[in-house]
């Protein structure tokens, strides 16, 4: 009688990993269907332009964008403490003529989730109802959960950027890319979760 107890609590251990490993497995290709391939809007004007530090490209782009004109005002969050707008326009060696009234850096984010609060309280501190958000794109989807939850009443477009590690046709097969896309996907399911863990939007 142990015995079957034991065979059969066994067998439901392994068809609930199974299960799970289907689920985590299913979820990974829809979720690498999510990271866009392209700018779907590359001309549309937003109030803002959003760039989340922490890749190449996103800092170069958002600068292009604002002295494009695309945007009212760039607030680019995440920086470094004493980094200072000047800093990085000498490392992009870009110099919209707006920069010294129209630049904003945001020095407390450490995470994206970070990064959605400190643009949702600089967003409502200047009254703005939509913005561009410049980040990589296998960092967009998990950064577009964050954006919208932190600020559902803001238009959000998305700007990704494609680094060297995410070129290419499937990109996300090459040996190179699959840790990164990997650890992405973990980091996605993490933050989708969250809210039902601790019962809000989190820490």
């Amino acid at each position: 009688m142990r015995r079957s107890r034991l065979a059969r609590w066994s067998g439901g251990l392994v068809l609930a990993a199974l299960a799970l490993a289907g689920a985590w497995c299913g979820g990974l290709v829809w979720f690498v269907l999510q990271i866009p391939a392209e700018i779907a809007d590359p001309d549309g004007a937003t109030d803002a332009i959003v760039v989340l530090t922490g890749g190449s490209l996103r800092v170069e782009s958002g600068l292009a964008l604002f002295a494009a004109g695309k945007a009212e005002k760039l607030f680019i969050s995440g920086v470094y403490h004493g980094v200072e707008v000047g800093d990085l326009l000498r490392v992009s060696r870009q110099w919209p003529e707006k920069s010294a009234c129209c630049i904003a850096l945001g020095h407390t984010a450490d995470s994206t989730l970070g990064n959605a609060l400190e643009t949702a309280a600089w967003m409502r501190g200047e009254h703005f109802r939509s913005l561009r958000l410049v980040t990589a794109n296998y960092h967009m989807p998990r950064s577009l959960l964050e954006f919208a939850r932190a600020m559902p009443d803001v238009t959000i477009v998305p700007h990704p950027v494609f680094p060297e590690v995410s070129r290419g046709a499937h990109w996300w097969l090459r040996p190179a890319s699959v840790g990164l896309l990997l650890l992405e996907y973990d980091k996605y399911l993490v933050a989708l979760v969250r809210p039902m863990v601790l019962g809000g939007g989190g820490a």
